[in-house]
């Protein structure tokens, strides 16, 4: 089953959400965080995947506290407007509103998180600060650097590409040492890898780390 639901917050603030429903008992369950372009087709079809292995699969529409329904292609000029939106959240907003998806899954079991781009950045700082999380993905996150004092409550496993121009292999580097308690891949690529819309889609990268992070997830959401 695919459609989309209304999540509430704990503040009041209502948000939607993409759910993706796998085809018998959920092992657990998958929180999809967008990059920059919203719930768009490619994140739906992320969330599809997560759900076709298993996993009841949410995919929070994030940018729903300053637009609702945000949804765009990989233009440059979709690139500007979705920073411009992204500058204009809070991060104790965003936070709230990713424990609302977390607890509106978690009755299927265990809930990992996985991010991609500025969602990468989001599933790491949820990782440190969030309670319910089994495990976290975050794929390329551009921020994670400005966020490499966060101590994670829950296994985690980094994606970068290693010629990502948003977040220098220097920095990724850094963070990946400055936490030996969580995995770290690199890969020959640029950032947005795992995105067959854009064109730094790799993927063979993407295929490695799409293997990569479902086995991560079998080993500690089920």
């Amino acid at each position: 089953m695919r459609k989309m639901i209304e999540l509430t917050a704990a503040d009041g603030h209502t948000l939607a959400a993409y759910r993706a429903d796998p085809a018998g008992a959920p092992r657990g369950a998958v929180v999809v965080i967008q990059e920059i372009f919203g719930v768009n087709s490619h994140v739906r079809s992320v969330t599809d995947g997560y759900a076709a292995d298993g996993y009841l699969a949410l995919a929070p529409a994030m940018y729903d506290r300053v637009q609702r329904g945000y949804e765009t292609g990989y233009s440059q000029a979709e690139i500007q407007a979705g920073v411009a939106i992204m500058q204009k959240l809070d991060w104790k907003q965003t936070l709230i509103d990713v424990s609302a998806a977390i607890e509106s899954v978690k009755f299927a079991g265990k809930v990992g998180i996985v991010g991609y781009c500025w969602g990468g950045t989001v599933a790491w700082v949820a990782a440190g600060r969030l309670p319910g999380l089994a495990c976290a993905a975050p794929y390329y996150g551009g921020a994670i650097p400005n966020f490499i004092s966060e101590q994670p409550k829950c296994p985690v496993m980094f994606h970068f590409g290693e010629q990502d121009q948003s977040i220098p292999l220097e920095q990724a580097k850094k963070v990946a040492a400055a936490h030996s308690e969580a995995t770290a891949h690199f890969y020959p690529a640029g950032h947005g890898f795992n995105c067959d819309q854009r064109g730094s889609f790799n993927a063979d990268s993407a295929k490695l780390a799409r293997a990569r992070t479902l086995e991560f997830f079998r080993k500690y959401v089920g």
